[in-house]
C-alpha cells in the first residue's frame, strides 16, 4: 500500500490506478471488481479495520464488498440514495444507462447484494473524513473530504486516466456510466471549489495541484 497522506493509504493494483482501493482512517474505501478479493486480503493482513464504506455503488467499486464484509466481518456503509442498490439484487445493473458495454462487462463485475448497515448523508463523519454529497455519476454519490489537510477523496466524480488508453488525464467520466451528467458537473465544480491540495480518485493517480483542477472544471 502506498501512504498519501496522514490515514490515507491506496492499494497497490494493476493495471496501478485502474481501479482504486482506499484505506481511509481504519476504514476501507470501495473494493473494486467481483475478481478484487484476493488483493485486497493480502494488503490488508494484519490491519484492523473498523468499517467498509463506498463512494457509490457500481460494479467497479462494490464487486468485492459482500465478501470483504463477510469474510472481515465489516459493517457495510454507503451513501442513502444508493442503499437500496446495494441491498437489492440486479439494482445496480437496473440503475446504470443502458449500453452495449455496461450491459456486456457489469454482470462480470458486479458483486451481490448486502446489507447496508449505515447510510451515509451530507456532514456524516468516516475515518476521519467528512461526508460530501456529490451526486450525479449515481443518484447516491459520496465524496470524502478533511478540511485540516485539504484532502479529497471524490470517487468517479471525475477520473485522473483516460478510460481507453490508461495514461494520466483529468476527465468527466463516461456519460454512458452517468445517471446525470449534469448534475455531476455541479458536483465537480462544488468539490473544486474546495481547493483540495490532494485529490484521490476512483480511477487514475492522485493530483497535487488544485488549480489544475479548477481550470478543468472551469470549462465546463
Amino acid at each position: 500500500m502506498h501512504r498519501l497522506a496522514e490515514d490515507l493509504e491506496l492499494l497497490d493494483g494493476f493495471p496501478p490506478f485502474s481501479v482504486n482501493i482506499y484505506v481511509m482512517g481504519g476504514v476501507l474505501v470501495d473494493s473494486g471488481t467481483r475478481f478484487a478479493l484476493r488483493r485486497i486480503v493480502r494488503q490488508l493482513r494484519g490491519r484492523s479495520l473498523t468499517a467498509h464504506a463506498l463512494t457509490h455503488a457500481h460494479p467497479d467499486h462494490q464487486g468485492a464488498s459482500h465478501a470483504i464484509c463477510e469474510l472481515l466481518g465489516l459493517p457495510l456503509w454507503c451513501g442513502a440514495a444508493d442503499a437500496p442498490a446495494m441491498e437489492t439484487a440486479g439494482e445496480i445493473m437496473a440503475r446504470m444507462p443502458p449500453h452495449w458495454l455496461t450491459a456486456t462487462v457489469g454482470p462480470h463485475w458486479v458483486g451481490p447484494s448486502h446489507p447496508v448497515s449505515r447510510r451515509l448523508r451530507e456532514g456524516d463523519e468516516v475515518g476521519g473524513f467528512r461526508v460530501l454529497e456529490t451526486p450525479g455519476h449515481t443518484v447516491g454519490h459520496l465524496s470524502f473530504w478533511r478540511e485540516q489537510d485539504r484532502v479529497l477523496v471524490l470517487g468517479d466524480v471525475l477520473a485522473n486516466m483516460h478510460i481507453w488508453t490508461g495514461l494520466p488525464q483529468l476527465r468527466e467520466p463516461q456519460r454512458i456510466f452517468s445517471l446525470d451528467p449534469a448534475m455531476n458537473r455541479r458536483s465537480a465544480s462544488r468539490l473544486a471549489e474546495l481547493q483540495p491540495r490532494l485529490t484521490c480518485f476512483g480511477h487514475g493517480p492522485p493530483l497535487r495541484d488544485p488549480r489544475r483542477l479548477l481550470k478543468f472544471v472551469s470549462r465546463f
